[in-house]
């Protein structure tokens, strides 16, 4: 009998997403992570006895360190990755008009800006002034 779906806290867990189209475009890598994948070897064989998370700092510093030039391939396949999977992900929508129609909820509206603030405050100035 399978479980419930409960959190550890043993709260009821939120309706089960819906299962993702395997037909479906994958989403491009960026820049970062082709470089990763280039040089995750190269590392590898420098520190052989390196755990894979410090892999990860030290493709992080070395992308960091790296200059334009460096990275410039790297955001050039990332660009290239980018247009394909928007035409793939077009094509698939027009296909399957189902899922394109599935999107995320918007977000919370987000809290009032400065510029907001600032026009309330000059609307209250405004209205002192003329009482």
């Amino acid at each position: 009998m399978p479980k419930e779906g409960k959190t550890r806290s043993g709260k009821a867990t939120a309706a089960a997403k819906p299962k993702k189209d395997p037909n479906a475009p994958k989403r491009p890598l960026s820049a970062y992570m082709l470089f990763s994948q280039d040089k995750r070897a190269e590392v590898k064989e420098e520190k052989p006895d390196v755990t894979f998370g410090e892999i990860g700092k030290i493709l992080g510093a070395k992308w960091k360190e790296a200059d334009e030039a460096e990275r410039k391939p790297y955001e050039d396949k990332a660009a290239a990755e980018k247009a394909r999977y928007e035409k793939e992900k077009a094509a698939y929508d027009a296909e399957n008009p189902d899922a394109a129609g599935k999107k995320k909820k918007p977000a919370k509206k987000a809290a009032k800006s400065d510029d907001d603030e600032e026009e309330e405050v000059a609307e209250k100035i405004e209205e002192d002034e003329s009482e």
